[in-house]
């Protein structure tokens, strides 16, 4: 008998990092990686697209183009590449015609990308299909992402007769629903269907019941994308693993867990006792995991966890015993399809190796942590943080109104910000929905899409002032300026396709990063100039001070960014003498003891390397 095998989509590099780290891992950090990455065997790594194009603009100050280019050279075709972009949204959060959907694509495979994972927020369709066709049409891979969601959970009515009488809603959530979808997808061209649970509420028992329907109904292979947030990932991946699911996505160890997929290296030991071969070189694993701890130690500063779990490699560790059987526990409680016994075995493995406990709050709500966590800070910004009860159970009323739509970005954002702004309506005493936002009239208008059930027509017209349904008119959209910029030589602001895709995807991060290159392009090409008209003249060298202090150096490279002190001046233990930026992060110099600063070597802007002395004492 031919053994099973499993093939793994790397996230570290994309979701991982998005999930645990906001996004923050830098050029220079992944340039380590890569080399790395050659052999590991990955069949798909995830690199690109979500929140990084955005975020590498607006926090890093680095292109996102270039972060796909050097991808894609450095894995020379071993691995494929891909991205996850919201079908006709890209990664904004307006519809765009064809033509942009086109020249985007086209461009991302021109730069390495190999395949696109597709999903809409409310698995509407005709957001999807013709993004499947370009993409087939320009020789990638299109990757059809069913979003995973559950029906709201409703508050018992009040009172013994209306509990009695009261009519229970139709599910509309069941596994029929996402196999229709997965195969309309398959129809359109899709070459993988993935089941993604973006909030990790996918259980194990619902993994059982639909992953044998999925298999059943597609010739295509099918993927299982989750994340461990609420506590049903790890278990929820083995039950995919023991139903067939051909591509499994996780995480490399130090950036698995928690609100993150789970961590490969786990996977990898269930798989050897399941008798399945995971297509991975776990040696390579093992040089890009050593690696990865020093990054994670670099993002310190956003890292939501702090605590790392313990080391651990599959190929040379041994598990205490009482560890390992709690592996082949979990085994025997999936195939037995006893989920309490099955998620007791998984959270005691996870606790062992000390990955983050659920968050029952997530769980119980069956709501994504991000959108939790942006709900709280819109109320504390409001200064109503005692209505976060109040607007989490009002969540189920607003998804209802608006057409029971799932939560996935942005419709997650869309309606937790909703039911707060109802949950205020209501402590003022004002009606529901006295001031909806600008997204939820466009969510409720049409214009995101056919939402999975139809919206009250009555209800509409509340909200948007007609009953009529009415999506988005992509003929009405403008293509932004790229404007001349005079005071740069009068070059414009894009000075390519790729970077004008960028002001079309992301018109504000991306004038703002484009407008940083072009001064950095002329103040090069006019310091060259000054350079070259300016008669040299070499100074008389001074002799250099031997150093005889104390010294403070500096423990990375960086650029300094401030220096708060001068010669002369005392210092105690704790002042900071100067700030300088390391791996894009700002890093406090500080005296450990008192002191004379008898000189200073460096002034804000100069570029420091690693152990460069930065104060000397007297």
């Amino acid at each position: 008998m031919e053994q099973k095998k499993l093939k793994i989509r790397d996230l570290t590099m994309r979701d991982g990092q998005q999930s645990l780290f906001a996004t923050r891992m830098t050029q220079s950090s992944i340039d380590r990686l890569l080399p790395l990455y050659e052999n590991a065997g990955f069949y798909i790594m995830e690199v690109w697209g979500g929140a990084v194009p955005d975020s590498v603009m607006r926090y890093l100050d680095e292109s996102p183009w270039e972060r796909l280019r050097k991808a894609s050279a450095a894995m020379k075709g071993k691995s494929l590449l891909s991205a996850l972009s919201r079908g006709r949204n890209l990664f904004g959060y307006v519809p765009y015609p064809d033509s942009v959907l086109e020249g985007f694509y086209k461009e991302a495979i021109k730069n390495g990308l190999n395949v696109m994972r597709i999903f809409d927020a409310l698995n509407d369709l005709d957001n999807v299909k013709e993004s499947i066709r370009m993409i087939n049409e320009l020789g990638g891979i299109p990757d059809g992402a069913v979003c995973y969601t559950v029906d709201p959970k409703e508050e018992e009515p009040s009172g013994f007769f209306a509990r009695l009488f009261a009519k229970k809603p139709e599910k509309i959530f069941t596994d029929e629903y996402f196999v229709e979808k997965a195969k309309a997808m398959e129809a359109y061209g899709a070459k993988i269907i993935t089941l993604k649970d973006m909030a990790g509420l996918v259980n194990p028992s619902r993994i059982a019941s639909l992953m044998p329907k999925l298999k059943a109904a597609l010739t295509v292979p099918v993927d299982f994308h989750t994340h461990c947030t609420p506590g049903y990932g790890l278990a929820s991946s083995l039950m995919a693993m023991i139903h067939g699911v051909d591509i499994l996505d996780t995480n490399i160890w130090w950036f698995g867990g928690g609100s993150a997929a789970p961590a490969l290296e786990l996977i990898y030991v269930f798989a050897g006792k399941l008798g399945i071969e995971v297509e991975v070189n776990m040696e390579a694993v093992g040089k890009i995991r050593k690696e990865l701890r020093t990054v994670r130690e670099e993002l310190h500063d956003f890292d939501l966890v702090k605590s790392f779990p313990k080391d651990f490699d599959p190929l040379t560790d041994k598990l205490p015993a009482d560890v390992d059987e709690q592996f082949d526990r979990a085994i025997r409680a999936a195939k037995a399809n006893d989920e309490e016994a099955l998620l007791d075995a998984c959270h005691a493995i996870e606790a062992y190796f000390g990955f983050p406990k659920p968050n029952l709050l997530v769980k119980e709500a069956e709501v994504p942590g991000g959108m939790y966590s942006n709900m709280v800070a819109q109320l504390k910004a409001l200064q109503a943080e005692d209505l976060l009860d109040d607007a989490m159970r009002l969540i189920p009323k607003v998804r209802r109104d608006a057409g029971l739509v799932p939560l996935v970005t942005p419709t997650s954002q869309i309606v937790g910000s909703q039911a707060v702004s109802v949950a205020l309506d209501r402590k003022k005493g004002n009606s529901d929905y006295s001031n909806p936002s600008n997204q939820f009239i466009s969510l409720v208008k049409g214009e995101y899409g056919h939402t999975p059930i139809p919206v009250d027509p009555a209800f509409r017209e509340k909200i948007t002032g007609s009953a009529e349904e009415k999506a988005y008119d992509v003929t009405k959209y403008k293509k932004p300026e790229n404007p001349v910029l005079p005071e740069y030589d009068g070059v414009k602001l894009a000075s390519n396709d790729e970077e004008y895709l960028l002001l079309e995807l992301l018109p504000t991060v991306a004038n703002g990063f484009l407008k940083r290159r072009r001064a950095e392009e002329w103040e090069k090409a006019n310091a060259e100039k000054a350079k070259a008209a300016a008669p040299v003249e070499e100074a008389p060298a001074e002799p250099e001070e031997p150093i005889t202090g104390e010294v403070l150096s500096a423990p990375m490279g960086g650029k300094v960014i401030d220096v708060h002190f001068k010669k002369g001046d005392k210092v105690k233990p704790g002042d900071v003498i100067l700030v300088y930026e390391a791996m894009k992060m700002e890093n406090d110099v500080e005296a450990e003891k008192e002191a004379v600063i008898k000189r200073i070597f460096v002034k804000p802007g100069d570029i420091v390397g690693t152990e460069a002395p930065l104060v000397e004492f007297e």
